[in-house]
């Protein structure tokens, strides 16, 4: 988790009304909306080295599935080339991704939203996460705040090789 001085948690929020079955092609699935034939990949770290500038801005984000959530599949974790993660977070049951996309290449798209959090949702959220990551929550990880969520509120998302 990439943090400057602030409790950072980034996921992707996908708020979209498609099925929730992939369209799959010979180069990979396609989950949600088709991709922007005009948005060029922004580099992660720099979303998440200022997140109050990309705020409601949509970009379009690439890295490896480093982890898929096992409980229903509506998230996966993309690592980008230069070690940062950020989490692609999509409405239970409106995309499904997955387990076997760790380790494949992803993109997705969306709009940077940031949500501001008191100290006790934001301690819940991450016992959450921790849970759903199967590892024991950490309290070292709430940190001292402020308390942020930074999102990118998927419409889409392409993995390659499934």
């Amino acid at each position: 988790m990439k943090t400057k001085n602030l409790s950072i948690v980034v996921l992707v929020l996908a708020a979209l009304g498609g099925p929730a079955v992939a369209d799959t092609t010979a180069a990979g699935s396609k989950f949600g909306e088709p991709m922007s034939s005009e948005l060029e990949p922004t580099p992660i770290a720099s979303i998440l080295d200022d997140p109050d500038a990309w705020a409601g801005k949509r970009v379009r984000v690439a890295g490896e599935v480093s982890g898929v959530c096992a409980h229903q599949g509506c998230w996966i974790d993309l690592v980008s080339a230069d070690d940062v993660t950020l989490r692609v977070k999509v409405d239970d049951g409106v995309i499904v991704f997955p387990p076997e996309a760790k380790g494949h290449a992803a993109v997705a798209e969306g709009e940077v939203e940031i949500l501001e959090m008191e100290r006790a949702p934001y301690e819940a959220w991450l016992r959450h996460v921790a849970g759903e990551e199967g590892r024991e929550f950490d309290p070292a990880e709430v940190g001292d705040g402020p308390y942020r969520i930074v999102r990118l509120r998927g419409s889409g998302a392409e993995i390659e090789g499934l």
